[in-house]
């Protein structure tokens, strides 16, 4: 394997994912939507757009010209903060443009390349909370639960094939997404996070492997498990108490 492809390398989880390819001797691409990506560090091809627009993902591909994608990293996302209906719709579509529109206009054609090859391994990254009915984060909560599916049903149909997809679900990560979503004043943005260098490595050691999921840590594993058996209401009302911003 020789090219990897890696969104949201700006920063957190997607610049560490970026930085162990980068270890691993692979080509590199990677994408962020801000001026950042030109001045990570890394022996990379950097392309500045906005995966939330067809022309964003659209550069990403004339990017890569005719290049095979061996490595496929779908990290992007972005989220927002706050009751569904205080909420202004053209905020909720970037969420759903960027983390279920993107990942799907780049993982589709890439995929398809893939399986035409017969050869390559994808890693998106979902979230813990897409098994949640995540009260005051309901959009993002519901994209992830979109992505959590998708690769679950994908890497089922791809069986038989030497092209696997692993849905990566990490649960809260000491990244910038709190600051960029407005959760600076809620309760989850106060506790311990997982270091984002340590959910890369898990989600690139799975990808490799070419498991289905991967769930760093014990206690993400503990908290999607119990929210999959316990009331809707129950569990919409424990995020409520984590992510509603302090008045």
């Amino acid at each position: 394997m020789t090219l990897a492809l890696v969104t949201g390398a700006s920063s957190g989880i997607g610049l560490e994912l970026a930085r162990l390819c980068e270890a691993e001797g692979f080509d590199l691409v990677i994408v962020a939507n801000e001026p950042a990506i030109h001045s990570t560090g890394l022996a990379a091809q950097a392309v500045e757009a906005d995966l939330a627009t067809p022309e964003g993902c659209a550069a990403v591909l004339a990017a890569l010209a005719d290049r095979e994608v061996d490595l496929l990293f779908l990290n992007a996302g972005t989220g927002l903060v706050g009751s569904v209906l205080e909420q202004d719709l053209p905020g909720i579509e970037r969420i759903v443009n960027t983390n279920v529109l993107g990942t799907l206009r780049l993982l589709h054609p890439l995929a398809r390349r893939m399986v035409a090859r017969n050869a390559g391994r994808i890693l998106v990254t979902g979230s813990i909370v897409g098994y949640m009915p995540g009260s005051w984060q309901a959009i993002y909560s519901a994209s992830k639960a979109f992505l959590n599916s998708l690769c679950g049903a994908m890497a089922d149909e791809m069986k038989g094939t030497d092209v696997t997809i692993t849905c990566l679900m990490p649960g809260a990560t000491e990244t910038r997404f709190f600051e960029r979503a407005g959760m600076q004043d809620t309760p989850v943005a106060k506790i311990k996070k997982d270091d984002p260098a340590d959910v890369a490595r898990a989600g690139f050691d799975a990808m490799l492997a070419g498991k289905a999921q991967m769930t760093p840590g014990l206690l993400n594993k503990a908290q999607g498990a119990a929210a999959e058996v316990l009331p809707a209401g129950l569990v919409a009302g424990l995020s409520a108490k984590m992510f509603k911003p302090k008045e």
